[in-house]
């Protein structure tokens, strides 16, 4: 894995931003208790592929307060790998699945270069 040195600091930057929103959102419910929680759990089928991109994208969900990585399946076959992701604020699964998207989107601008895969329709909500 090849590290792109502008997207890598923009990835950074996108990390740090949610933290401190996931912070302001988790701190806000806490003083007003079940008003703005919607957990839930989807499968974010992957666009990484190695080791280490994997392990990135499952660490930046599992900073981010409010949302967990809670498992991992491995691709097989001609399936990609896929996270388990529990999230507490979204107001909807393909909101979760689209911000899961632009997470990776963003991973992926900054440890490869040329094209991106194409996220295709498998993150859609069933």
């Amino acid at each position: 894995m090849r590290l792109n040195p502008l997207p890598s600091i923009g990835y950074a930057g996108f990390i740090a931003w949610e933290v401190v929103a996931g912070t302001i959102t988790v701190a806000v419910d806490a003083f007003t208790p079940g008003k703005n929680a919607t957990p839930m759990i989807v499968e974010f089928p992957l666009r990484c592929e190695t080791d280490a991109e994997i392990t990135i994208m499952a660490s930046s969900i599992t900073i981010t307060p409010g949302t967990i990585t809670i498992g991992i399946a491995p691709a097989m076959d001609h399936a990609p790998a896929s996270l388990f992701v529990h999230s507490m604020y979204s107001s909807s699964r393909q909101e979760l699945l689209d911000e899961l998207n632009e997470m990776e989107g963003k991973l992926l601008r900054a440890t490869r270069s040329g094209a991106l895969p194409d996220s295709g329709t498998a993150r859609r909500s069933p």
